[in-house]
């Protein structure tokens, strides 16, 4: 309990930040472990007939089977893959997208500069949630456009944050110095912009890694995701889908996905929390 202690209206200490990003690491790390060597690790193939169904855990499956009989242990170990694999890849593309954007709305903060944040702006007031379901629907259920759909919904924020600091930036001495002297702009910002960004553009990428996950849970799970995929999300959607908060198998059916999204989720953002300490200790 001491290490989540603090004064009413404070932000916990470096120390106590430190440790809870070590907390976050380590259960990212085991997390991914657990997808690197899901093979070794999964006792049955996820998409065979292994049991009876609806079988409570024993020894032969510790998770117990769904209603045709697979074992949910290993899908729950084979679903890291494609729940981190959509969240990771997601946060690359928000981040690919967002720093772009926020470089360029930075250094060049008149004409192109409020083009730019105003179409961010744009996308900040639309209702979330909605324009996810929609677009993908639209899209199709696939691996791929989850993946589109999370990235480009998720760039905005990580781009107002990343043009903050190049406002910054853009004013320092040696960013002038290299336009007195004739450099071209690409030079200054692959110089002398981009590596002062990219301690602050990892910290939103943990950060964004961590709200992917959830969201591709939360399409999988309304039965937009791929249903050819197993992860955390789809598992629940297949155990809403046949009946298994009408049963007693919800206990292990539905609780282990749903542990294991708030773990890594969790893992994300303490890890990201941390990283902020660091990168602005004066918060």
């Amino acid at each position: 309990m001491k290490l989540f202690t603090r004064r009413p209206g404070r932000r916990p200490t470096p120390k106590v930040a430190k440790r809870l990003g070590i907390v976050g690491g380590v259960m990212i790390s085991a997390l991914v472990l657990m997808a690197v060597f899901a093979p070794l690790l999964a006792p049955y193939d996820p998409t065979e007939r292994v049991g009876a169904p609806f079988q409570p855990p024993s020894a032969e499956h510790w998770l117990g089977t769904n209603d045709v009989g697979q074992d949910l242990l290993s899908e729950l170990i084979y679903g890291a893959r494609v729940s981190l694999t959509v969240g990771i890849v997601a946060a690359i593309v928000a981040l690919i997208l967002g720093t772009t954007v926020g470089v360029l709305a930075g250094y060049y903060p008149k004409r192109l500069g409020k083009v730019l944040m105003q179409s961010v702006d744009v996308i900040l007031i639309l209702p979330f949630l909605p324009l996810l379901i929609v677009l993908a629907a639209y899209l199709g259920r696939s691996l791929l456009n989850t993946i589109v759909v999370i990235g480009v919904l998720i760039w905005a924020g990580p781009s107002r944050v990343i043009r903050s600091q190049v406002l910054s930036l853009r004013s320092r001495e040696y960013v002038l110095a290299s336009r007195t002297m004739g450099a071209p702009d690409r030079w200054a910002i692959v110089r002398h912009v981009l590596p002062r960004t990219a301690l602050l553009a990892t910290g939103t990428f943990v950060r964004a890694v961590s709200t992917a996950i959830l969201l591709e849970a939360a399409l999988s799970f309304l039965g937009l995701g791929d249903p050819l995929q197993k992860s955390w999300g789809s598992i629940l959607f297949w155990a809403q889908s046949r009946g298994a908060f009408l049963t007693p198998a919800w206990k292990w059916w539905v609780l282990p996905p749903g542990l294991m999204i708030m773990i890594a989720s969790l893992g994300f953002a303490l890890v990201a929390f941390a990283m902020e300490e660091r990168i602005n200790p004066r918060l």
